[in-house]
């Protein structure tokens, strides 16, 4: 079953798709009139206009205007939309450059960007006022009240814009009934479940009963199940469904064995190595002269070497020599391995702006094409960490059970890790992926990667 937070994102891309394509087809009235079913029909209108919305909505996929969590006011709403559409603009203007064919007519775009910005803040901010609504929230029972239990809660909590209300608890000591855990309460017992469902009329219910200590209702289940009154999940997939990553805590060893894989993943692979090198090869040739200019300022800048290089633990923990360009002084470790920090002293003038853009990380096709890297996958950490944090959390030496990466869905989800708190929250989104690593994730990771450079988050 669909979460309602999944359906109403799914629904509010589809009304926006059939609001920015009546604006185009108005924008086509208005400048041609009585021709304009010629347009869009002999001369391809359709097509264009259908281009056009694919560049607004990608743009607005860069400002974030689909994540409801960073679109909280009207004031951010009104100018990330202002912006995406000024974005969208100048992609309109160097293609139609480049391709005049594709313009629909002299006025069109200008018009239909007018009315794009118009018609979409103001179905925007009537979206956001209906699914801040309680109705439209899905009514969620934890079954449980232990610690793991207060944990998924803790998360449903914090990420209110996924649009989940938490009815509260169900337990087996009558003694906790109406006892408050955390904000939430504990409304009754697990014998009463039934009756609990229908009376506050529940959506989903999440098991996180430990089962090693507490008796699941399974004829209570089982009769909400079946005629599916209810959706019924494990606290365990619900909570990487909800966070994109895998719950340490809530991990049971067997989590990977019995993991499910598409049949195709073993073809997947192998053509994914096909395109690691392609990429990496084409990356490597365009991005020349750029390595040109940063290895003469990173000279200018300061002593020592243009690159660097230093040992990284890779697939099935093999020791490989990772390529980087310096951005740090020479010297940065004359005391042993630290973590960089935030706003390092180590790093360089030239350093600090190519760690921003990423750019010093761009000798990595090297590594990618020798087959020490791929381009998505955990990030290597270096030998003497991997032996610290081994020791440390749990699971930590599994995220070399892939081939490390570029980038990856830790990177992308997470900022740059520096303390082992970090590392535990990253390792919990390297472990996701592992498990459900798959060509439209991939296909996720890539494009979000790109949106991250381009707006330079998350570097030091």
């Amino acid at each position: 079953m669909m979460s309602r937070n999944r359906a109403r994102i799914l629904g509010i891309l589809l009304v926006e798709t059939v609001l920015a394509g009546m604006c185009g087809v108005t924008a086509v009235g208005l400048r041609f009139g009585s021709e304009a079913a010629y347009v869009l029909v002999d001369e391809q209108g359709w097509t264009k206009i259908l281009l056009s919305i694919s560049i607004v909505q990608g743009s607005f996929y860069l400002f974030d205007l689909y994540d409801f969590s960073r679109i909280r006011q009207r004031s951010v709403l009104y100018s990330r939309t202002l912006q995406a559409l000024g974005v969208a603009s100048i992609v309109f203007a160097v293609l139609f450059y480049v391709l005049p064919e594709l313009m629909i007519g002299r006025g069109v775009l200008l018009l239909s960007l007018t009315l794009m910005l118009t018609v979409m803040t103001v179905y925007r901010v009537l979206a956001m006022r209906l699914l801040g609504h309680p109705s439209m929230r899905e009514r969620l029972l934890i079954l449980g009240t232990d610690q793991n239990a207060i944990n998924l809660a803790r998360e449903v909590l914090n990420r209110r814009e996924e649009g989940y209300e938490i009815i509260g608890f169900v337990g087996d000591d009558p003694a906790l009934v109406g006892m408050s855990l955390i904000n939430p309460k504990v409304v009754g017992l697990t014998s009463d479940l039934e009756e609990l469902v229908r009376h506050h009329r529940v959506d989903r219910i999440v098991v996180a009963i430990d089962q090693r200590r507490g008796r699941l209702p399974i004829d209570s289940l089982l009769k909400l199940k079946i005629p599916d009154v209810v959706a019924i999940e494990e606290s365990v997939s619900f909570f990487e469904t909800l966070t994109g990553k895998v719950s340490i805590e809530m991990l049971r060893p067997s989590w990977l064995i019995f993991s499910r894989k598409s049949p195709g993943m073993k073809i997947y692979r192998r053509l994914r190595r096909l395109f690691d090198v392609a990429a990496a090869l084409v990356g490597l040739v365009l991005s020349m002269p750029i390595m040109a200019i940063v290895a003469l300022a990173i000279k200018l800048d300061s002593r020592g070497p243009v690159f660097y290089k230093q040992e990284r633990v890779g697939h099935h923990n093999k020791i490989f020599n990772i390529l980087k360009f310096r951005s740090m002084r020479a010297d940065a470790e004359r005391s042993g391995p630290v973590w960089a920090g935030e706003s390092d002293s180590r790093v360089t003038r030239v350093g600090r702006i190519i760690r921003k853009l990423r750019i010093d990380e761009l000798p990595q096709f090297v590594n990618v094409i020798r087959g020490d890297m791929s381009f998505i996958g955990p990030r290597p950490e270096r030998p003497v960490f991997v032996e610290q944090l081994s020791r440390e959390i749990p699971y930590y030496a599994q995220r070399h059970l892939v081939k490390p990466g570029l980038t990856g869905w830790a990177q992308i989800r997470y900022a740059y890790g520096a303390s082992v708190a970090d590392t535990v929250e990253k390792l919990q989104y390297d472990l996701y992926y592992i498990k459900n690593q798959s060509p439209v994730l991939d296909a996720m990771i890539l494009f979000e990667t790109v949106r991250i450079v381009l707006l330079g988050r998350g570097a030091r």
